[in-house]
């Protein structure tokens, strides 16, 4: 069944992925192209929210250490 908190996060986690991938689209950024549609899959595969949502946060950060290294 289908939690709240389950849904929340992954809408949270879904919409980042969504304007990720359209930003590395449109800039042609394949570190923020493959992350965002990574997270725009991830919630097919996790069923757990705290999973979800850590996961999402894990994605997340490396996309944001891989900017800051110049990828």
């Amino acid at each position: 069944m289908l939690e709240p908190a389950y849904l929340i996060v992954s809408l949270i986690v879904s919409s980042v992925g969504f304007v990720m991938f359209v930003y590395g689209k449109k800039q042609h950024r394949p570190v923020q192209l493959g992350a965002g549609l990574l997270l725009l899959l991830l919630p097919f595969f996790v069923r757990d929210g705290l999973l979800l949502g850590i996961a999402g946060a894990a994605i997340s950060a490396i996309v944001w250490g891989a900017v800051k290294a110049g990828l």
